[in-house]
Formats: structure tokens, sequence, C-alpha cells
């Protein structure tokens, strides 16, 4: 059986924001502006991604 996977990119910097949020993207695996992960679609990558959602964008699914 396939785990399903969603697919992050890391589209605003967080320059700005706190460290916690600092510390979710970097927890998260992004580098740099522009990256884009693969992630697996499970409970505690969706807390992260709602965390930085303004930072992020989910690519080809339904983001509701």
């Amino acid at each position: 059986m396939s785990q399903k996977t969603i697919r992050v990119t890391y589209y605003r910097s967080a320059i700005g924001y706190s460290q916690d949020q600092k510390d979710t993207i970097r927890a998260l695996g992004f580098r740099r502006l522009n990256q884009t992960l693969e992630k697996p679609d499970n409970p505690s990558v969706r807390g992260m991604i709602y965390k930085v959602r303004h930072l992020v964008r989910i690519e080809g699914e339904d983001e509701s």
C-alpha cells in the first residue's frame, strides 16, 4: 500500500516571524525559498504545515 504524499512549496521568507515558525520551516526540511518537497500526508505534517500556512503553498490538492 502506497502512502499518500503532499507537495509543499516554501514561497515566503520567515524573516520577521517568530522563532518557532522558523524552526517549523526547518523541521519540515526546507533550506531555501521556492523549494518544493514531498511530505507524507499524516496528522503531524499537516499540523506543521497549518502552523506556517502563510509561508508555504500546498500543490496539487484540494486545500479544504
